[in-house]
């Protein structure tokens, strides 16, 4: 890792920094790569900004030259990590970055990706976007073995196998690493110049792949690919390994076949840019689709509907359309609401939501109002808004959720907390409702939410219904990741 304005090649091997068997903390996150491509680094900002919605805590970007790599991350947002002085300063056609989320445990900089070192092959640098259900397991043999982790995430598992693999090539030992995981892992690998694609067996993460000029562009949601004016080619598929070297993309040998997809529908319903296109299935439609399907099922006499902005917006269009009930702008978000070194007492617990939102009373004041939100979680910041809602002058407030039930801590890649911190996993809705204050309550059903996007195939749900496809290897040994809030 670098200092904030002079990015320069990694100088250490793999085997340095201090052990640590502890897992860090699970993430969400967003990669992107590029392979040849002039000003690499510059259009792999271009690609994290879009995508910073996947990731606030950390960013970073590795550039290839020559074979040689320069690094540079840190914590905090895209536009503040990297200024035209450190862009300049990791020339190349081949780029790597990442943005990263996190909620507890472990430095934000020394878990940041890329991560970046050398092996026998030369520099190796990750980007890894899910959850190795795993990692635990496999860090305790390589420990034991002798290997030496830089940092506490999962992402370096990957790392020490493949630098540690018996096979003769890269894409041997890439493919033997591979082989090992289990859980969630959309990577963006780059060995070199060579550059490497991969989406786990069962597809959880998202990856597209498309093309600029003469070169190739691997991101995590197609909006990255927009805003660098890239061609969109297709999705990576489940379980596909892509080789890209000298602008031609070679197929390499899949991994291990799953029974079937299970591609998060989170990202669906709340994680993914709504202009975006996961799966072959646009991200608004989609939620347009929740909200239609919500107000069948859940419907309610009332003069207004209203999002929780910006998440919801699409789902709350949905539901206008299909009750007939105007949508209006009942709240606003504070896009530039960020670190403060304001620190409210204890006491007042509507002071972030007082941060991020505001009532507009015009539109609420007297009136029936229903308020849309993707997703109910804790439940802590929806409290605040219908008390702002309440202080404003609304007549009646009811609450519609386009998803079912958080209940259950999933392990592939989106935080989630552990399930005594889910109010869907504590409460029933009439519960959820009286604690929250609201008129009424109703959430989409899980068999409504799956038939919007029956025709795409299966999708993993288990933060609603608890049912787990990859094998949860670390948690049946009775290892909870970090000791950490367990998450999605």
């Amino acid at each position: 890792m670098t200092s904030k304005h002079r990015p320069q090649t990694l100088p250490g091997p793999v085997d340095v920094a201090t052990s640590q068997l502890d897992e860090g903390p699970h993430h969400e996150c967003g990669v992107v790569g590029l392979s040849g491509i002039d000003a690499a680094a510059e259009l792999a900002f271009l690609g994290l900004y879009s995508l910073q919605h996947r990731g606030q805590e950390a960013a970073g970007i590795c550039a290839i030259s020559d074979d040689e790599v320069r690094l540079h991350k840190a914590a905090g947002l895209v536009a503040d990590v990297f200024s035209a002085d450190v862009l300049k300063g990791l020339p190349g056609r081949s780029a790597v970055g990442h943005v990263r989320y996190s909620t507890a445990g472990g430095s934000q900089v020394l878990n940041a990706q890329p991560i970046v070192v050398r092996y026998a092959e030369g520099d190796l640098a990750v980007a890894h976007n899910g959850n190795l259900t795993n990692a635990h397991d496999l860090k305790t043999r390589l420990v034991k073995e002798g290997a030496i982790f830089q940092t506490t995430s999962d992402s370096e598992v990957i790392v020490h196998l493949i630098a540690r693999s018996r096979e003769e090539t890269v894409d041997g030992q890439v493919a033997d690493a591979l082989n090992q995981l289990e859980g969630a892992f959309s990577l963006v690998l780059t060995v070199g110049e060579v550059m490497y694609a991969i989406r786990d067996p069962r597809g959880y993460r998202p990856l597209v792949l498309g093309s600029l000029e003469a070169g190739h562009v691997i991101a995590s949601e197609t909006c990255a690919l927009d805003i660098l004016g890239a061609k969109y080619i297709r999705d990576i598929e489940r379980g596909e390994v892509l080789r890209i070297e000298g602008g031609a993309i070679h197929n390499l040998p899949e991994l291990a076949p799953a029974e079937s997809a299970a591609p998060c529908i989170f990202e669906l319903v709340y994680f993914a840019r709504p202009d975006s296109q996961l799966w072959n299935i646009s991200v608004d439609a989609a939620r347009r689709g929740f909200g239609r399907r919500l107000a069948q099922e859940r419907p309610v006499e009332a003069d207004a509907v209203v999002s929780v902005p910006d998440s919801a917006n699409s789902a709350a269009l949905g539901y206008s359309e299909q009750s007939g009930i105007p949508f209006d702008l009942g709240l606003l978000r504070n896009h530039y609401v960020g670190r403060t070194f304001i620190k409210p007492s204890q006491a007042d617990r509507d002071f972030g939501a007082r941060m991020k939102y505001n009532p507009v009373r015009e539109v609420l004041e007297g009136r029936r109002i229903i308020v849309v939100d993707d997703s109910l979680v804790r439940g802590t910041t929806v409290r605040s808004l219908v008390k702002f809602i309440r202080q404003v002058g609304a007549k009646e407030v009811h609450f519609r959720i386009a998803s079912p039930p958080v209940r259950f801590p999933c392990f592939y890649g989106i935080d989630m907390p552990s399930s005594e911190e889910l109010i869907g996993s504590r409460l029933s809705p009439d519960e959820i409702a009286d604690e929250l204050g609201v008129d009424s309550l109703g959430y989409l059903s899980l068999e409504g939410m799956l038939s919007v996007v029956s025709e795409h195939g299966s999708f993993c749900n288990a933060c609603f219904s608890g049912e787990y496809a990859a094998p949860l290897v670390d948690l049946d040994m009775g290892y909870l990741p970090g000791n950490h809030p367990i998450k999605c």
